[in-house]
C-alpha cells in the first residue's frame, strides 16, 4: 500500500529506547549479563499523527523525563524527511530482578548516569 505498516512504529521506539541507553554508555546487555535487570515493557501508548511511506528516512527522539524509580517511562518522537511529526508516543518499562523474579529499583549504576541530566 506503501505506508509503513502500524505495528513497526513499536520497532522504532525500541531502537529509540536501546540507543538511549547506549548514549549513557551502557547496554541492555550488560545491564542483563552484569546485573541481571531484564527491562520488560508494561504499557505503550502511541499517536498517529501523519503516515510515513516507504523509503522515508525517519527520525527518532527519546527522552527520559523523569528519574527512573523501579520504573521508567521513554518518550519518544518520530519525524519525517521534512521534519514533520509523524508518531509520538511513550512506553513503560519495569526493572525485572531475573534472579528473584520481582521488579525492583532502577539499578545505581543507571541512576548516576542518568542523575547529571535531572
Amino acid at each position: 500500500m506503501g505506508y509503513l505498516y502500524y505495528g513497526r512504529y513499536a520497532e522504532y521506539f525500541e531502537v529509540g529506547r536501546v540507543e538511549t541507553i547506549r548514549s549513557l554508555g551502557m547496554t541492555y546487555k550488560e545491564l542483563e549479563d552484569n546485573h541481571g535487570i531484564w527491562l520488560p515493557v508494561v504499557s505503550m501508548d502511541m499517536r498517529f499523527v501523519r503516515p510515513a511511506y516507504y523509503d522515508d528516512l525517519i527520525t527518532i527522539h527519546t527522552e527520559i523525563r523523569k528519574l527512573p524509580d523501579a520504573y521508567v517511562t521513554f518518550h519518544c518522537e518520530l519525524f519525517n524527511e521534512k521534519r514533520k511529526l509523524i508518531n509520538a508516543g511513550t512506553v513503560r518499562l519495569c526493572f525485572f530482578k531475573a534472579s528473584k523474579k520481582k521488579v525492583v529499583q532502577a539499578p545505581d549504576l543507571l541512576l548516576e548516569k542518568l542523575q547529571p541530566y535531572f
